[in-house]
This record gives C-alpha cells, structure tokens and sequence, in this order.
C-alpha cells in the first residue's frame, strides 16, 4: 500500500513529502541553489491548545522555506508577528529567526500549502492535495475558536477543510462567517504588496486581530 494515505492523515506533512511534483521539483531546485536552507514543508508554529488559528497561503521561497518557521525572514512576518505582540497572542520579541525565542500565547498559525510554489503561487491541485493537512491541524486544535485567514486562497481552503463550498463565505478583508463553533475572520494578505499599494494598513490588520481577541475572550 502506498504510504500517501497515511501521510494525509497527519497533520504534519513529511520533511520530504512527495505527494505535489512540481513543488518537489522546485525544493529539490532550492537545496541545489541553497543548500543551508531549511527547504520543505514549514511545519506550523505555536500553542497546541490555541483556540485562535492564523491560516496563510504558504511559505515564502526566502522566507518560511528558507527558515523553517510560518513567516518568519520575510516582510510578510514583521506586520503579523508585530500585531500578534500587540493584541496578545505572542510574547518576546520578533527577530526573524527561528531561534529568537519568540512564542505564540493561545494562537497556531500554519499555511494552506506547505511547499513554497514557485512565484508564490500554488496551482488549484496542490491546494486541494495539501488540504488535508490542513484539515488534520485544525482537527487537532481542541480548544479552537476563531480562525483568521490571510487572503482568498486561505479563505477557500480553510472552508473546504472545515466541510463547506469555497463560496459559503464572502471574501474582502474583515468579513466573518460562523462555520459552526468556530468563528471565521478573513483579512488581506499581509504581504509587501498589499501594504505598499495601501491595500492593506497596519491599523485595519490590527482590527482584524483586536475583533478576534475580543472573541476568543468572549468564550473563555
């Protein structure tokens, strides 16, 4: 029996996991190039008991894929692990390594792909292969109560891991949706280009994570 099955199962993939071709193939591509990067699946960081999930797209090619933590070591990390700091969910200080020492405080954030695709771009097939890793990790979240996700390709995924149709829920930044016992924030990507056109500001991402502080103390 082939050990792909069981693979999906897990909430983790593999540090070689060989179910998405062309994201092997671009992993095998970087170790070439860098071989002292951390290059496969960046595992999910943070609190086994959270009750808040932060959900992105998927690891940056010199970010998470270089470092091995969810956005950490690229621009993408500076905005959210600085607003985690300031509404709670994180406490240290944010040195865009993995060793800094900084820890998440009732929060788990993981990616919806956990391969850096080429061009940050993952095609629909690797969503919906990586999909059931992301459905065991918030299967495995006991305590969640309110998952944040970054971006549409979050939003789709992260309703599709929970049992709904892509377009049970709107998209647009702070739009929320009651997925039965979990409670859905979704916000624009926290990425340099989105800040840079002004899309997306430090104070409406804040908002989004003030509005889901406010419900997870709300069910405490």
């Amino acid at each position: 029996m082939s050990a792909a099955p069981a693979i999906a199962l897990a909430p983790e993939p593999p540090r070689d996991c060989p179910l998405c071709p062309r994201l092997v193939a671009y992993r095998e591509t970087n170790r070439a190039q860098h071989p002292d990067w951390f290059n496969g699946p960046a595992p999910s960081f943070g609190d086994s008991l959270a009750r808040l999930a932060v959900v992105g797209l998927a690891p940056g090619r010199s970010g998470a894929n270089r470092t091995g933590r969810p956005f950490t070591g690229d621009f993408a990390g500076v905005l959210l692990y600085d607003t985690l700091l300031k509404t709670g969910f994180a406490r240290g200080r944010y040195l865009a390594r993995p060793d800094d020492g900084l820890e998440l405080v009732d929060c788990m954030i993981t990616n919806a792909v956990r391969c850096a695709p080429p061009g940050n771009k993952p095609e629909t097939s690797e969503e919906a292969t990586c999909r059931s890793f992301l459905t065991a990790r918030l299967g495995d979240l006991p305590n969640l109560r309110v998952i944040v996700t970054l971006g549409d390709v979050s939003r789709r995924n992260v309703l599709r891991a929970l049992g709904f149709k892509a377009s049970a829920a709107p998209g647009g930044h702070g739009a929320e949706f009651d997925a039965g016992g979990v409670h859905l924030i979704n916000s624009y990507h926290c990425s340099r280009l989105n800040t840079n056109t002004g899309r997306l500001t430090p104070a409406m991402f804040e908002d989004v994570f003030r509005r889901a502080r406010a419900l997870v103390d709300a069910v405490a």
